[in-house]
C-alpha cells in the first residue's frame, strides 16, 4: 500500500492507493455527497485537477476531467475539486 496526498478543495489529507476515494474521504472525517456507491447516481462526481485514478465502470454521466469518487482509486497524489464545500464530521470517541 502506498501513501499518497489527497487534496480536496485545497485541503490535503493522507490517503492510499487501494481504497476508493469516497471511502478514504469518509475515513478522514469528510462528508462528500453520495447516494448509491456504485456509479449509477453521479452524486459523488467531482473534478480531478491533478493526478491519476483507476476508474471502474459507471453508468453516471461524466464530463471531461470528472470522476466518481465511489468508483475511483488513486494511483498517485490527486487533487479534487467539488462544486460545493465538503464538510468535516466530528469523529466520536470510541468507548473503551
Amino acid at each position: 500500500m502506498s501513501r499518497i496526498a489527497i487534496t480536496v478543495n485545497g485541503q490535503t489529507l493522507v490517503g492510499n492507493t487501494h481504497q476508493p476515494l469516497l471511502e478514504q474521504l469518509e475515513q478522514a472525517g469528510l462528508q462528500p455527497e453520495f447516494q448509491c456507491r456504485n456509479g449509477v447516481c453521479g452524486a459523488c462526481r467531482c473534478k480531478l485537477d491533478k493526478g491519476n485514478v483507476a476508474q471502474e465502470d459507471a453508468m453516471a454521466y461524466l464530463a471531461a476531467g470528472e470522476i466518481l469518487t465511489c468508483r475511483s482509486t488513486p494511483s498517485e497524489d490527486v487533487s479534487l475539486e467539488f462544486d460545493y464545500q465538503v464538510s468535516f464530521v466530528a469523529k466520536k470517541a470510541a468507548n473503551l
